[in-house]
């Protein structure tokens, strides 16, 4: 059975992240140690309750589980769905000590943690991700956050997770889709620092993605090793952990041209962006232009969006675009940053981007809608 531990050092904030079979199935063993008392509140969405509730369930044992399942969608990162959670784990009486499980993806993930960070000043919460995406990326590092009509996860805090539990074996019930949204924060570790990595990537991503779950768990294992050592460097991203948003300034601002709907999932917009960094990376001197090409041609080989021209409906001009940019919480004294790309695993934080190269490479890629 596969079984493998992250510890992410932070001090008296640190955590293991645990990947591997079954940690659903024993789940009262992992968390046991973290309870005060045997009772814990799950919170879900309607989908993932559907299919992973009752295992859960089944797998807390004797441990008393009270559970609130929302509405699945980015939609759900909201201050109404906030103000939901937290009244409904003051109703169920939910104490400074007890522990909260965020049992989901992403959206479920950051919601949760956010309610756990702002409950009686801040209880201990557990992630569950079900989610390619939420086990690579955002169950790990603390990032919790909701949605303002201005942007995407303006309104939120740092607060640790106790504990990540990453069972490979729900990925399984994921969509084509949705894995490949996940996997292209996968692709975006490699691209960012791991030039070995991507090339394990282009060898075993069809495997992969066909579910053979050593190659599964072997991502997921370095994908959260390349976080957890970038976030022990940086918790609150004031330098180096902005690395990790590689992709990511382009990447929001499709969401919130779209937004924020099933039209582009948020993997497919890093994919994306990640695609649009090196190419404007190239464009600018600092990569060949044989990256961008193998980015690309990875991703393609993959079968996942590449360019503007694979989201569905109208876009927004260029102008408009890097407008919407000006949004983004990397923004220092109105200057926007960028994660530029010397070559692939070689990426770095930058300001010196000048707008108008960006708007040209927008214009370019929306010119090839079509």
């Amino acid at each position: 059975m596969i079984r493998e531990t992250v510890h992410v050092p932070l001090g008296d904030r640190s955590y293991d992240v645990r990947i591997g079979e079954d940690l659903i199935a024993t789940a009262a063993e992992e968390i046991r140690a973290l309870l005060p008392r045997p009772r814990v509140a799950v919170l879900t969405d309607e989908t993932v309750a559907g299919a992973h509730l009752d295992a859960l369930g089944a797998g807390l044992g004797d441990i008393e589980m009270v559970s609130l399942a929302l509405t699945p969608g980015e939609a759900t990162k909201s201050w109404s769905a906030l103000e939901k959670t937290v009244e409904w784990m003051l109703a169920e009486k939910i104490e400074r000590r007890d522990v909260m499980i965020a049992l989901g993806g992403g959206v479920i993930g950051d919601l949760g943690g956010f309610a756990s960070a702002i409950l009686r000043r801040g209880i201990r919460y557990v992630q569950i991700p079900t989610s390619l995406l939420a086990q690579v990326d955002s169950s790990v590092g603390g990032k919790t956050a909701i949605n303002s009509p201005a942007g995407k996860n303006l309104i939120g805090a740092f607060h640790q997770p106790s504990l990540v539990l990453a069972d490979i074996g729900v990925l399984e019930t994921l969509t084509p889709r949705d894995f490949l949204a996940g996997y292209g924060e996968v692709v975006k570790y490699g691209l960012l620092g791991d030039a070995v990595f991507f090339d394990w990537l282009e060898t075993n991503g069809p495997a992969l993605a066909k579910g053979d779950r050593n190659l599964r768990a072997h991502a997921v294992k370095r994908s959260v090793e390349m976080k957890a050592e970038i976030v022990a460097r940086d918790e609150t991203e004031q330098g180096d952990r902005a690395l990790l948003n590689l992709g990511h300034t382009f990447c929001h601002a499709l969401e919130a041209a779209t937004g924020y709907s099933d039209r582009l999932l948020h993997g497919e917009g890093v994919a994306i962006g990640c695609a649009l960094a090196f190419e404007l990376s190239a464009r600018l001197g600092l990569c060949s232009q044989e990256d961008p090409s193998r980015v690309r041609a990875h991703l393609k080989s993959m079968g996942m969006k590449t360019d503007l021209s694979d989201i569905p409906g109208d876009l927004p001009n260029a102008e408009t675009l890097v407008d919407l940019m000006g949004q983004d919480k990397k923004v220092i004294d109105g200057q926007l940053r960028f994660i530029m790309a010397r070559g692939i695993g070689e990426a770095f934080v930058t300001s010196d981007v000048p707008r108008d190269a960006v708007v040209t490479l927008l214009k370019d890629a929306l010119a090839g809608r079509g």
